[in-house]
């Protein structure tokens, strides 16, 4: 298989959500979109193939390619059993998209 030919089987999710915040007990803090619904579902199937093939990242993780509004970033989707599946945006993502806590905010993904 080319690299033209990996890139023309990914699979791209669309999804909106609520960005939301979670704090540590240290002070810090992170932002997430939930993805869950349809997408969630599309995603915990992708996640099922990966790990009989065995490429499932550490923690369960997904990683993929991101795309909020101009912004493009590789990161890792995590899963959460109540929640569906994190993303985690950072700081720069949100300040370029114009994006903070409470923002329904709509998201690209590359599997």
């Amino acid at each position: 298989m080319t690299l033209r030919q990996a890139q023309v089987e990914r699979e791209i999710i669309r999804h909106s959500g609520t960005l939301w915040r979670w704090k540590g007990g240290s002070g810090g803090s992170w932002h997430f979109l939930t993805i869950d619904g349809a997408a969630g579902e599309a995603l915990s199937g992708t996640a099922l193939m990966r790990r009989m093939e065995r490429t499932l990242g550490g923690f369960g993780s997904l990683k993929v390619q991101a795309t909020i509004g101009d912004s493009r970033f590789h990161t890792s989707l995590f899963p959460s059993k109540e929640l569906g599946w994190l993303l985690p945006v950072k700081a720069s993502v949100r300040k370029a998209e114009g994006i903070r806590e409470g923002d329904e905010v709509a998201v690209a993904l590359e599997v």
